[in-house]
């Protein structure tokens, strides 16, 4: 890494927001997953779109946009940043058991997305989870990660598989 070492710390070790102004606007995307299990007859209603509280993953889709945007808000020393898109998809999965959830969110900007992509992911399994907890409680959310990165310094990243 060339220039300064950007740190949450400053020189007296007090927690700060990263001065991001001196890199360059790049073009960047990040792509998380998630994933909710569920019995196989909550996920027959969710797909059947049966769920007493509604069309359960439409709700899942914008609450994640949503959570996207407003990441900012929800993390401690995250820049605001100006998102030019962001994609929600839930693809129910009988073979997984749940529902997988992949949040893309793109920006040009300073700095990165992947905590906006890992933010939408995140709240897109919790409002699933809200949205069943009166059919199921005993759901999982769980493997929320960064499978891809691109633009900036660091370059592109991409999880292997199955690590």
């Amino acid at each position: 890494m060339t220039g300064p070492r950007l740190s949450h710390l400053d020189g007296a070790g007090h927690a700060v927001m990263v001065d991001v102004s001196a890199k360059a606007d790049t073009r960047r995307e990040a792509v998380a997953h998630g994933h909710i299990s569920m019995r196989p007859e909550t996920l027959a209603l969710v797909v059947a779109g049966a769920m007493p509280k509604g069309d359960v993953l439409a709700t899942a889709r914008i609450a994640g946009i949503m959570a996207a945007k407003k990441t900012a808000d929800l993390i401690p020393l995250c820049h605001p940043l100006a998102i030019s898109s962001v994609r929600v998809e839930l693809l129910p999965d009988a073979d997984q058991r749940g529902i997988t959830i992949t949040a893309r969110v793109r920006t040009t900007g300073p700095t990165g997305v992947e905590m906006e992509a890992l933010t939408a992911a995140s709240v897109a399994a919790l409002t699933l989870y809200d949205m069943c907890k009166a059919v199921e409680r005993d759901m999982e959310i769980g493997q929320i990660h960064v499978i891809h990165k691109s633009g900036g310094a660091s370059g592109t990243y991409d999880r292997v598989a199955g690590a």
